[in-house]
């Protein structure tokens, strides 16, 4: 599996809304960049893992939507003994067939 790192960098714009009434608001929405593609990373994890397609999407749009986050605050005592286990749990779901080393 091919997961783009240390390739073209792609952006993504994430839009969550909340729905009222049966009306739409958007609540924020903000650009994310990155080298993974998000689309063939939850592909990936829902057949390696056996997860449905929507729970797939889920977790890897909240991992990285997390690693990202975390990754800016490193010294943060908050994060740090979090980080390396998010890496660690991030590593063993893209698995050895990823190739990227991220």
């Amino acid at each position: 599996m091919d997961c783009n790192h240390n390739k073209e960098k792609l952006s993504y714009h994430v839009n969550v809304s909340q729905v009222v009434d049966g009306k739409i608001q958007e609540v924020f929405s903000f650009n994310l960049g990155g080298h993974h593609d998000l689309a063939k990373l939850s592909q990936y994890a829902a057949q390696k893992d056996n997860l449905s397609e929507k729970h797939a999407r889920q977790l890897v749009l909240g991992l990285r939507l997390m690693h990202h986050a975390l990754k800016k605050y490193p010294d943060n005592p908050m994060f740090a003994n979090f980080l390396s286990q998010l890496n660690d749990f991030k590593h063993a779901l893209k698995g050895k067939d990823c190739g990227c080393g991220k």
